[in-house]
């Protein structure tokens, strides 16, 4: 039996391989015009987060700048209004030593967080991708160790129904701890176990070794002090959450529980390590913010503006004393730099 072959095409005529030709240069102009639209948005963006008159020079106070979602500065000791913009886009913003921190949500289907690591500039060093909303950011005092929290379900603190996770990376090993819920936890004298085991709010030390942070479990928060070298965690006291420890390393300012309205939940304290005495300040108002030290006698959160516009940055006298001032309008994620 003779094979049989497939039969020859037939060849295309002259003006079949002009349109086919035409086709071609068509398509390979749109992906050309398609790649260089994209590159120069990149571009855009790479140039917009690089503006080279934005550098972490001091002494000045750095945030968020609400109106354009980017990094602003003024001087420390400044009018509200006499601000610097053009910084990097971040949901949340820390710096310290020779490092920033930013967070940067991505949202979708299932959001995730850009966890981006800036040098001095404001230069991009290094990025970490992780699923969540982003809530809280810090750097150690030295620039070292970086910490950030995201919800990983829910968005607020005022309710139950939330899940955290919270990272700590040490920029001298590049070792990254993904999740802080396998640190050993002591609570009253007694390791302890749960599945409900939340972290949130870390706060260093100057030694870049003991820190301090929220844990949540079974309805209640605790004050921790933790111990890097150790991989190892203890609870201090009760209610206490987002805790900042003081420049001087002596005092944490957190917001307390103190009333059971989701509404109004929380008010600022500062906790005397040494005799572990607890001091409320000025500011009665509910404040849902991880509290920055401007220095060793001033405090500084975010709180939001008037008929639901953006936060404003406020300030108020570590010692109980004095009354808020708002030291930004429009503004969030203060940090003092300089």
């Amino acid at each position: 039996m003779s094979a049989r072959f497939p039969r020859a095409a037939t060849p295309l005529g002259p003006r079949a391989r002009i349109a086919v030709v035409v086709a071609a240069v068509l398509l390979l102009a749109g992906g050309s015009v398609w790649y260089a639209l994209h590159a120069e948005q990149r571009s855009e963006e790479q140039r917009a987060d690089a503006d080279v008159s934005f550098t972490l020079g001091g002494p000045a106070l750095y945030f968020r700048d609400s109106a354009t979602g980017r990094v602003a500065h003024q001087p420390l000791a400044g009018p509200p209004g006499a601000r610097t913009t053009g910084g990097p886009a971040c949901d949340r913003f820390y710096a310290s030593g020779d490092t920033a921190l930013c967070l940067r949500a991505e949202p979708g289907v299932l959001p995730k967080t850009y966890a981006i690591v800036l040098d001095r500039q404001l230069r991009e060093m290094r990025r970490i991708t992780v699923p969540g909303v982003p809530t809280r950011a810090r750097v150690s005092a030295s620039g070292r160790m970086l910490s950030w929290t995201v919800f990983a379900t829910g968005d607020s603190y005022a309710t139950t129904a939330f899940s955290t996770r919270t990272a700590v990376l040490d920029l001298r090993t590049g070792y990254l701890i993904k999740s802080m819920e396998e640190i050993p936890l002591t609570i009253d004298g007694v390791r302890y176990h749960a599945p409900d085991v939340n972290y949130w709010g870390v706060t260093f030390a100057r030694d870049d070794n003991r820190f301090y942070a929220t844990v949540s479990t079974k309805g209640r928060t605790y004050l921790v002090e933790g111990n890097m070298r150790d991989w190892s965690a203890k609870a201090l006291r009760k209610n206490a959450e987002c805790p900042s420890l003081s420049p001087d390393n002596t005092r944490i300012a957190f917001k307390k529980k103190v009333s059971d309205d989701p509404a109004a939940p929380w008010r600022l304290y500062v906790l005397d390590l040494r005799t572990m005495r607890e001091t409320p300040l000025a500011e009665t108002r509910s404040v849902d913010d991880q509290a920055a030290w401007l220095d060793d006698s001033t405090v500084a959160y975010a709180l939001p503006g008037a008929a639901g516009r953006a936060s404003d940055i406020w300030t108020v006298p570590a010692d109980g004393t004095g009354a808020p001032r708002v030291a930004a309008a429009g503004g969030s994620s203060p940090v003092a730099v300089g």
